[in-house]
């Protein structure tokens, strides 16, 4: 579980809760109107920006946040290797046993384009392109919670701009209105705010997370693939796609290197 989202949350409304009861109520900062006008005109913003096929996916988009994917580059690195050692060996026609038996599709599907002998440029080009497409898809994701990011401020300033409005009509006339017309355009303020950094941002922030993982480990797929086209050294392919790694993420390199 992303627990960090979880203890950034009870972090940041906690220490909010507490630093409003150390010099205030927090019936001060609950306005019905504020509530209406910032979290109805932001969900009703988001609901206007997207497609239903976007919004069908919010379950969805909610698991990947507090329950990611485990992506682990330096096994998809190991599988590799593997691969090339048997296409060596036995030729890359032997590839189509391990092909039917890889978990993960994108690498299936490359290891298929290897054993149907398709040209090693036309193969970088389709997995390239798979990569592209897989990446605009969660970008498009990711701006779901995004827009929420410049909503939530968006429509603060909208609510706002209704109690000053409201405090300026009755400024004239009877002055006992001017302290909730002052709370709904303060408390707003408040609100979008929340929203924004609290809410919508951590969250595109965890999606972001889970998309570079899962893109860099598509990245390795692809060019290990062609390095097995190539028929390159195993030691060598690792050598190649541990760059594409941090140190902290290399782990057993100095065995796995003389194991080779």
């Amino acid at each position: 579980m992303n627990i960090t989202i979880i203890i950034g949350w009870v972090l940041a409304f906690g220490l909010t809760f507490f630093g409003i009861m150390n010099g205030g109520e927090i019936s001060s900062f609950i306005d019905p109107a504020s509530i209406f006008i910032t979290v109805g005109g932001t969900l009703g913003g988001l609901v206007a920006s997207f497609p239903i096929s976007t919004l069908a996916a919010l379950p969805k988009l909610f698991k990947i946040c507090f329950l990611p994917p485990k992506y682990n580059p330096q096994k998809y690195i190991d599988e590799i290797v593997e691969y090339a050692r048997v296409a060596r060996s036995q030729g890359i026609l032997t590839l189509e046993d391990s092909a039917n038996k890889a978990k993960d599709p994108f690498m299936k599907k490359s290891l298929l384009l290897l054993v149907d002998a398709n040209d090693s440029e036309k193969i970088r080009e389709m997995l390239e392109e798979a990569i592209d497409f897989t990446a605009d898809r969660h970008a498009g994701n990711i701006a779901f919670f995004e827009k929420g990011v410049a909503l939530g401020p968006a429509f603060g300033m909208i609510g706002t701009l209704v109690g000053l409005i409201n405090m300026l009509k009755v400024m004239g006339d009877d002055s006992s209105g001017l302290g909730a017309s002052m709370a709904t355009a303060l408390v707003t303020t408040f609100y979008g705010s929340l929203l924004a950094n609290v809410i919508f941002g951590p969250l595109a922030s965890a999606l972001q997370n889970a998309d570079q993982q899962e893109i860099l480990c598509m990245q390795i797929i692809c060019q290990g693939s062609m390095a097995i086209a190539a028929g390159s050294n195993p030691a060598l392919i690792r050598e190649k796609l541990e760059f594409m790694l941090a140190d902290k993420d290399l782990k057993g390199k100095g065995e796995k290197s003389e194991a080779e």
